[in-house]
């Protein structure tokens, strides 16, 4: 079936001219983008109640409480502006006037680029809002981040954003993977992107979270999706920062089953080797979604998808974090990982791929820049490869970095990232262990 796209402007104006549809927009940070794209659209009294902008930190612990994290572009920040503003409408508008209409309550907290531009632009965005009046409210809440240079091109983004999420919440309710689409509505690419998206309430009672964020790497929209041990969806600085993270890459659909028994030595050494306490690690097994996304527009993909969801689902019942990505190289975690400012990163992966990055036979001519460009962009930020031996049934070898085979011009850079402990083996392991590949 195919969706109509309007300009943003033709969906203002569709909600300012839904009579049923009535409610407040409050913006802290970024300016009142979202409320002036309705203003401009026309008719906006028929949609807009309130809007407000609390700029001052005073002003708005005054409204919406205080922060225990001091972080005021927050989901914490998003849900109590959501329930503040709502309450008010429920409260204050009540009579024969108000019979017909559906509330709604839109809220943003976003920090976008500063003078120096020394920040990671990025926000949350939510809305509640009843389907019918006096009705239970649902919430879609999602967290962006803003990808231009320009501030007052991701401002513009912001507006987009907003308009599109009410329009979404009230025409798309019913399909939640047109709903997912047309958030980004009228954006160009590499603008925007979109982390995290959550749904509740009554509406939304048999939507699966975990399934609605694989949607949004499917799409292109995000590269990763981060899920806890009960397997809730996390944003990934929330998660991250200040830890030690340790993580497993594994793909999806692979024939072999995850290594955990090297897996596990290798949270051991890390801790070891990095002086990791206990308290601060995050252990993650990561599924690699290539597999999915080369059959991602085949009815087989579509089928995969919520297999991969439940897949997810029972690696966080092991009781690890669980990370979803399309990052099929360990350069791109690297960078991904680097933006949530983790104290210190152990990736666990098996020496055939490390084989693979230092074999000049992979590559193009310019092998020795590409490979230069890799090991820059994996080992800058404080992250060590753990490389577990695989089984060569050819030879009836077991391979580790002491024998496996490197190329000629790559050789003297790959001794240094030994010696300098930036690549290394898993020590102590049971050969029994060991796995053919």
């Amino acid at each position: 079936m195919q969706r109509e796209i309007l300009e943003t402007r033709r969906k203002a104006l569709k909600i300012n001219l839904d009579e049923a549809i009535y409610g407040t927009f409050a913006e802290i940070g970024a300016g009142q983008e979202v409320a002036r794209n309705f203003f401009t659209a026309g008719a906006a009294s028929g949609t807009i109640a309130k809007t407000m902008s609390a700029y001052d930190m005073v002003f708005s612990n005054s409204i919406y409480g205080t922060e225990e994290s001091g972080r005021y572009v927050s989901e914490s920040r998003l849900d109590k502006m959501i329930q503040h503003e709502f309450g008010l409408l429920s409260e204050r508008l009540c009579g024969p006037k108000y019979a017909g209409k559906t509330f709604f309550a839109f809220a943003d907290t976003v920090t976008t680029l500063n003078f120096n531009k020394t920040n990671d632009p990025h926000g949350w965005l939510g809305i509640r809002f009843q389907l019918k009046p006096g009705g239970e409210p649902n919430d879609i809440i999602f967290h962006v981040r803003l990808l231009d240079s320009d501030t007052s091109l991701q401002q513009n983004v912001l507006g987009v954003l907003g308009v599109n999420l009410v329009y979404a919440a009230y025409y798309y309710h019913d399909n939640i993977q047109f709903m997912i689409e047309s958030l980004v509505d009228n954006l160009t690419v590499g603008s925007v992107e979109i982390d995290l998206i959550s749904l509740s309430g009554p509406h939304f009672k048999n939507a699966n979270d975990r399934l609605v964020n694989l949607y949004l790497i499917a799409k292109g929209f995000s590269g990763a999706a981060i899920f806890d041990k009960e397997g809730q969806v996390r944003q990934s600085k929330d998660v991250l920062y200040k830890k030690d993270v340790m993580i497993l890459r594994t793909k999806f659909g692979q024939k072999s089953t995850p290594n955990f028994d090297l897996f596990n030595k290798a949270v051991e050494q890390f801790k070891r080797s990095q002086n990791v306490s206990d308290d601060n690690i995050i252990v993650m097994i990561e599924i690699l979604m290539t597999n999915f996304l080369e059959n991602e527009r085949t009815e087989k993909g579509n089928e995969e998808l919520e297999t991969f969801a439940k897949r997810a689902e029972e690696l966080c019942a092991t009781g690890n974090y669980v990370i979803v990505s399309d990052f099929t190289r360990n350069h791109k975690l690297a960078q991904y990982l680097s933006r949530c400012n983790p104290k210190s990163v152990g990736i666990s992966t098996n020496i055939a791929n490390l084989k693979n990055i230092f074999n000049s036979a992979n590559y193009g001519e310019h092998y020795t820049d590409e490979l230069l460009a890799y090991i820059s962009d994996l080992f800058s930020k404080n992250v060590k490869l753990y490389a577990y031996p695989y089984l060569d049934k050819k030879n009836n070898e077991i391979i580790t970095t002491k024998n496996m085979p490197v190329s000629p011009e790559a050789k003297h850079l790959f001794e240094f990232l030994i010696q300098n402990g930036y690549i290394m083996d898993i020590d102590e392991y049971d050969e029994k262990f060991v796995k053919t590949v």
